[in-house]
């Protein structure tokens, strides 16, 4: 896949350039309605299982409580619509994620998977994929890994284009955003 990393440099400048006004804006909106830090910094589990520092806005505040009582209104109208995950092109051009691929989990998780779920650590993991365009938080861990496998299996510039394609339609319609019955997504046991 030689292919993949120029394409993913190319892309996220060229979408860091677009949506830097939407970035700045969200980003003043979190610093009036919570303050600072505007992003959210926490450890995931990339390439390899090596750990990387994934970069996000805040959406969240930083009592205690659950996810649901923390997520602010503001928080819930960027995740519905992604912009929470717009400094993740940071992480795409720095090389800890692509465009595409698994998303990326926490490093707790690591000891949980199965030799075959783990081999969704065989790419980098993505700002999007397959799992994300077929149902995003909906769907259920064990359905999520088998998406995410697959595409390991499968990737190809067609499909991470097709990807691309159907996550634009997921965003604009904000569907999935959290498991049913839960603020986001319940841990992976």
């Amino acid at each position: 896949m030689t292919w993949k990393r120029p394409f993913d440099v190319a892309s996220a400048l060229v979408l860091l350039v677009v949506a830097s006004p939407v970035l700045a804006v969200a980003a003043l909106a979190i610093r009036a309605s919570m303050g600072a830090p505007v992003l959210y910094r926490q450890r995931r589990t990339g390439l390899r299982g090596q750990p990387f520092t994934l970069l996000k806005l805040r959406t969240m505040t930083p009592s205690c409580g659950t996810d649901a009582d923390r997520i602010t209104a503001l928080g819930r109208r960027f995740r519905a619509t992604s912009i929470d995950e717009l400094p993740q092109l940071w992480n795409v051009l720095r090389g800890d994620m692509s465009l595409v691929g698994p998303r990326p989990l926490l490093p707790e998780y690591l000891d949980r998977y199965t030799p075959e779920q783990a081999r969704r650590h065989a790419v980098r993991p993505g700002l999007t994929g397959l799992a994300q365009v077929s149902g995003r938080n909906a769907l259920g861990w064990a359905e999520k890994f088998e998406l995410d496998v697959w595409y390991v299996d499968h990737a190809s510039l067609a499909l991470d284009l097709r990807i691309l394609w159907r996550t634009l339609r997921c965003v604009l319609g904000g569907r999935g955003v959290a498991a049913p019955g839960h603020a986001t997504m319940p841990e992976f046991r």
